[in-house]
């Protein structure tokens, strides 16, 4: 039996990246020591590091004067707090564009912070975040940042345009969208995202940032500070060097399908599959706005708890695994990450189907 992993986090990887993994996992490029070993002061993690970074310019089309990748550790949720530390310096003030739950996290994790004013500009919670909300005029020079986050993993809702900030510097967390739904990175001048989704296993952060905004903060905790981690080059401990290897082979797996481009279009390709199987469902249904539906996560539901139970249990006994929705949400939801291939929503839609046929 063929098995689809739909989890939301730590998700899929490619095959051919678990392949290439396995074999190297003994010895790494020849040295007789496994990745897991070797020194990140050695050439052998020097070269993994470089050539991740590298990746990472020209899949995102960032020009390497203007921008500096880091490779950091505490997941997408320190950045909550690492990113106004470093962003505050001149108005002391962000705004907040509330999503979801890891919208309202970044706020509440921001507002910890002694000295720094997070505003919620504009929110979709009274539409239980089953859309985005229309995002008002920003005044100049008020906010140190505007923050959104691009794909909102619990509802399935996802910026599909980025918005107007008036000149105010544009942060994202782009977690679970990261490289599998292309947009205009240069808008953004920050941009940070969890490698679990869709990148490697859990273990580094992906932050990227305009130079510019380097320098201006003293006397952070050195492992917020994304001076002091560009200046050592993302080693100022420590770096998980086997997750960065995994990032980096991934990378080129997506260069290797056509780059980010042919990911968006593959990935848009799997989604209007399970979305056009599910609006013409009479027993299924997907909430979200279609307008800002996401590329990454599908939710769905029936509507009766014990037949999504049912419905989640039947999945996972004909290897549709880790279907069951989020806490927040019940029902079920199909993560879909660039690994996900084609013939898993296939099988999703087919079961989907017959579970209807059977259970109507």
């Amino acid at each position: 039996m063929t098995v689809y992993n739909f989890a939301a986090g730590p998700a899929v990887l490619p095959k051919e990246v678990l392949k290439k993994v396995q074999a190297e996992l003994l010895n790494f490029n020849d040295s007789g020591m496994s990745i897991l070993e070797i020194s990140h002061r050695s050439q052998l993690f020097v070269d993994v590091y470089e050539d991740a970074k590298a990746r990472i310019y020209k899949l995102m089309n960032l020009d390497d004067h203007e921008y500096d990748v880091l490779f950091m550790q505490g997941g997408g949720t320190t950045q909550f707090t690492a990113v106004p530390l470093n962003l505050t310096y001149q108005h002391h003030r962000a705004a907040y564009i509330d999503t979801g739950h890891w919208s309202e996290r970044a706020v509440e994790e921001a507002r910890l912070l002694k000295g720094v004013q997070a505003d919620v500009l504009a929110s979709s919670k009274d539409q239980h975040y089953t859309t985005l909300p229309k995002v008002p005029a920003i005044p100049q020079d008020t906010y140190d940042y505007v923050h959104i986050t691009t794909n909102n993993t619990i509802m399935g809702t996802a910026w599909q345009e980025l918005p107007e900030t008036n000149g105010t510097p544009l942060v994202g967390d782009l977690s679970s969208n990261f490289l599998g739904q292309d947009y205009p990175f240069e808008k953004f001048d920050l941009m940070y995202a969890g490698a679990q989704k869709n990148l490697a296993p859990a273990g580094v952060t992906i932050v990227i940032l305009k130079k510019s905004l380097l320098g201006h903060v003293k006397g952070l905790p050195s492992m917020l500070d994304y001076t002091k981690q560009a200046a050592k080059k993302s080693a100022l401990n420590t770096p998980p060097v086997f997750q960065i290897y995994v990032a980096g082979l991934v990378l080129k797996w997506i260069d290797e399908q056509g780059g980010l481009k042919a990911m968006d279009a593959r990935n848009r390709k799997k989604a209007q599959l399970l979305y056009n199987c599910l609006d013409n469902s009479k027993l299924f249904k997907n909430n979200v706005d279609p307008r800002y539906r996401s590329l990454m996560n599908v939710p769905f539901v029936t509507g009766d708890a014990q037949l999504d139970a049912k419905f989640v249990k039947e999945a996972q006994e004909h290897g549709l695994l880790n279907l069951k929705g989020h806490r927040l949400v019940g029902g079920m939801r199909a993560s879909i990450y660039n690994a996900m291939p084609y013939d898993g929503v296939v099988a999703l839609c087919d079961f989907i189907q017959q579970f209807e046929k059977e259970n109507r």
